[in-house]
């Protein structure tokens, strides 16, 4: 499956990445590479192979809640390109 530089462009503006156009046709075969390389897995025979939700043992990552100190809104807010105190502003999403 070719992926075209168009089809990695318009990938690259989902994924909010700023893509220069030089490197869309690179990018454009290298991912294509991986593709093909993903489809070469559906080409196993894994009849015999029970379905499995995850290969490693189930252990609990999670720990208890703890209150912390906070940066603050002043430096959080001075990080973001563009504000209107106290909240960022982010740009509006688009298909």
């Amino acid at each position: 499956m070719k992926l075209t530089a168009e089809e990695v462009r318009k990938v690259a503006h989902l994924a909010r990445l700023g893509l220069p156009d030089e490197d869309l046709e690179a990018l454009s075969t290298e991912l294509t590479r991986i593709l093909d390389y993903v489809d070469k897995v559906g080409e196993l025979d894994t009849e015999a192979i029970p379905p499995t939700a995850q290969v490693g043992d189930v252990v609990e990552a999670f720990r208890e809640d703890e209150v912390g100190a906070s940066i603050g809104t002043d430096a959080a807010i001075a990080n973001a390109p563009a504000s209107e105190r106290p909240y960022i502003r982010v740009a509006a999403m688009q298909e």
